[in-house]
């Protein structure tokens, strides 16, 4: 009786911890719901956390920002937006996506994304770079795979084509490596999301169910590198890895919106920015918030 009681009171005693630990932020705009479930990821690259050195960068940036749309019916969408995309920041005009973030943090990012998607985000989640390797660590290391030698000094990414077996600071540098990348953004893009998937898939329910000491190194791991909304608590993480698990299956879109230009230069001392389809993309949007789009990879650089 005591070992069935025990069985019962650990994972609810564990979600209650948990659900303690977790750090949350104002982050949704309370506009008005749109069809399915919709979560907005971003991986922040503040200088506080120490991941990143001190390059005299005030403030934050994101180098990650992932629409992760479940419909209520088709299939589960992850989609990458670059953060160089050319947007209309609310009360601040065109700028580049992380700009928002840089700007007005979450709040305003939220805001922007949906202005651009016309999709409302119901759940934000933020990872500090730092947590990328608490995390990977806590998993024991994951297999990622990368097709070229890389020996990027700003990243720091040092790679020999192939598979490897990751820890924690190799696959932050993995993630965060863009201009060794003939690719760039969208090719970053496909790294983190596939770090990201690399990690979800090392969670075995089973292997967690029987090693308690885990499931508590990686929530502490988890918790520690994660910033929610004031609405999320822990349950509803784990309904955003299952949904990022469906995107990255067979019968899920993985991607970036239709990209018109990766070198597009409006002027206003913006610079470089990534040019959206403005043709496509509005369809594209509307496509998956009603799980109409077909299952596959979208979007890509133009051209390749």
């Amino acid at each position: 009786m005591l070992v069935l009681v025990a069985l019962i009171a650990w994972p609810v005693g564990l979600v209650m911890w948990a659900n303690g630990l977790v750090q949350h932020t104002s982050a949704l705009s309370g506009a008005p719901d749109t069809p399915g479930t919709t979560y907005l990821l971003t991986g922040s690259d503040s200088r506080a956390d120490g991941a990143i050195g001190d390059d005299e960068t005030e403030g934050a940036r994101t180098d990650t920002i992932l629409v992760l749309h479940v419909p209520e019916s088709g299939p589960t969408a992850l989609i990458s937006l670059p953060r160089d995309t050319l947007v209309d920041v609310p009360d601040n005009g065109q700028a580049k996506l992380n700009a928002a973030f840089s700007w007005g943090q979450a709040p305003l990012l939220v805001r922007t994304v949906e202005g651009l998607t016309g999709l409302t985000i119901d759940h934000y989640a933020e990872i500090g770079m730092a947590g990328v390797e608490q995390v990977v660590d806590a998993v024991g290391g994951v297999d990622l795979c990368y097709d070229a030698d890389v020996n990027d000094a700003d990243s720091g990414m040092v790679w020999t084509a192939g598979c490897h077996q990751t820890a924690g600071a190799q696959a932050l540098a993995f993630a965060r490596m863009r201009k060794s990348d003939p690719e760039g953004d969208i090719g970053r893009a496909k790294r983190q999301r596939e770090l990201i998937s690399a990690v979800t898939g090392a969670v075995s329910p089973t292997q967690l169910a029987l090693h308690p000491g885990q499931q508590v190194s990686l929530i502490r791991a988890g918790t520690g590198a994660l910033t929610l909304d004031d609405d999320s608590d822990i349950l509803d993480l784990a309904r955003l890895a299952l949904a990022f698990k469906a995107a990255n299956g067979p019968d899920g879109i993985t991607g970036t919106p239709p990209i018109a230009s990766m070198d597009y230069r409006p002027g206003n001392n913006l610079g470089s920015t990534v040019l959206l389809d403005p043709d496509l993309t509005p369809a594209f949007f509307a496509a998956i918030a009603d799980g109409s789009l077909p299952a596959g990879p979208v979007g890509g650089v133009p051209g390749s």
